[in-house]
């Protein structure tokens, strides 16, 4: 691989695996807010968003950061009275004065916001439409979570992206990859560039100090840890978990995201460098190991899309299943045997909105990433013609793909159903 092409896969990690403070659904919500108030000059008093279907149940019950509160009333106040969008996916990282600023905005303006799902094919979808008088400013998000394709004030265009970029993160980068290339590029590169990747480690394990020391959601990760008395798998479930614990039930630490999804990049994380730790792995295996786990994640959720009803834990446990067997010893070989066991396993696992209890998927999908990398270390691996596995892994991969971006539309349709019926949703937005 030359160093061209190495420093377009690079630059994608660096894209793809950023910060983010809260649960990205509603933070890009948010950062659309803050765009249509900047835009607008002032504070609104009126504001309207319309919103895709998957970021609409991503953020129906969630917790917000540092508000105590969840869903996207407190989101959008957030955004309208003290976000910057330059902050990007931090934009909810506000000082205690301000969640009281956006609480007493919310408070006084509650009747005059207007959440609702817009009919659109758009799975990332985010509208906001903020009003003063007869002023009026419009920010859509599109695609991903932080790009903007439309901005405007009293119907002059102020910004429209000309061409859509498409939903996915590699083709977009000019980048065509294969578990052969991962492989490769985590194996093989200059250590030297792939170091950066390390700076994930600090952040993610903040939130699961958070997560451990605190009653997080359903405390699962710190169950966990009281159960594990110092078995190896059980201490690292129970560190991630508690990361996800924390950042699904508002704490206000940010983690380090990949494919828009916190939830993902912490497990991509603190698996593959606990486990690394544990097992007195080499700093240059483990680093290595991150490299591979992220980059893997990042090419199987590029089939699948943004957001989908396929919940993210699947082509993150990939990345992380990946990991562990490499860690362990494991070839190439190997590793194509973790991966179309992960596939056959954990494929179809739901993603219905985001919420505390994502901490029992996080574990879910890391126990099955340490036991399909268990069987590929004794060369096992689940037949071709089971399932969505076929002999050549790549396609494998695209059968996921084709699941999570086309198969399980009409599912997503029925969980957004579901969930809006629910009493305790409905007073939620």
């Amino acid at each position: 691989m030359d160093s061209l092409e190495r420093q377009k896969i690079i630059a994608l990690i660096h894209r793809e695996v950023v910060l983010a403070t809260g649960c990205t659904e509603p933070v890009a919500v948010a950062l659309a807010a803050a765009k249509a108030r900047e835009t607008l000059g002032t504070l609104p008093d009126k504001v309207e968003i319309l919103l895709s279907k998957n970021i609409f149940k991503n953020a129906m019950g969630v917790g917000i950061p540092g508000t105590g509160m969840i869903g996207l009333p407190i989101a959008v106040a957030m955004g309208i009275a003290e976000g910057q969008s330059s902050r990007q996916l931090e934009v909810l990282n506000l000082s205690e004065q301000q969640v009281q600023n956006a609480k007493q905005w919310l408070d006084t303006h509650r009747n005059n916001m207007c959440i609702s799902v817009k009919d659109t094919d758009e799975k990332l979808y985010i509208e906001c439409v903020c009003c003063k008088g007869t002023d009026i400013a419009k920010a859509v998000i599109a695609q991903k979570h932080t790009n903007f394709v439309y901005v405007s004030r009293n119907g002059e265009t102020i910004y429209e992206q000309k061409n859509s970029v498409a939903d996915n993160t590699v083709e977009s980068n000019d980048v065509q990859l294969s578990v052969r290339k991962v492989y490769d590029f985590a194996t093989t590169a200059p250590l030297e560039e792939l170091v950066f990747i390390n700076d994930t480690v600090a952040y993610d394990l903040r939130a699961s100090d958070k997560g451990l020391s605190g009653d997080y959601g359903l405390t699962t990760g710190k169950l966990l840890m009281n159960m594990a008395n110092g078995d190896v798998v059980h201490t690292t479930v129970a560190k991630t978990v508690a990361a996800s614990d924390a950042r699904m039930d508002g704490c206000t630490v940010p983690v380090y995201s990949n494919s828009g999804s916190g939830n993902q990049g912490i497990t991509c994380t603190i698996p593959v460098y606990e486990y690394g730790k544990l097992k007195h792995c080499s700093e240059e295996t483990i680093t290595r190991a991150l490299i591979m786990s992220h980059l893997m994640s990042i090419y199987v959720k590029s089939g699948i899309g943004r957001l989908s009803a396929l919940c993210g834990v699947v082509n993150a446990s990939i990345g992380v299943t990946s990991a562990l067997t490499y860690m362990q010893g494991g070839d190439y070989k190997q590793i194509t045997f973790a991966i179309k066991n992960m596939i056959n396993t954990l494929t179809g696992m739901l993603c219905d909105g985001a919420k505390p209890s994502c901490a029992l998927k996080v574990a879910s999908g890391i126990y099955t990433a340490f036991v399909t990398a268990e069987l590929a270390l004794h060369t096992k691996v689940v037949d071709e013609t089971d399932g969505l596995s076929e002999q050549d892994t790549d396609r494998s991969i695209q059968n996921v793909g084709k699941i999570g971006k086309e198969g399980m539309n009409d599912t997503d349709d029925m969980i957004l159903k579901i969930m809006t019926g629910k009493k305790c949703c409905k007073e939620t937005v």
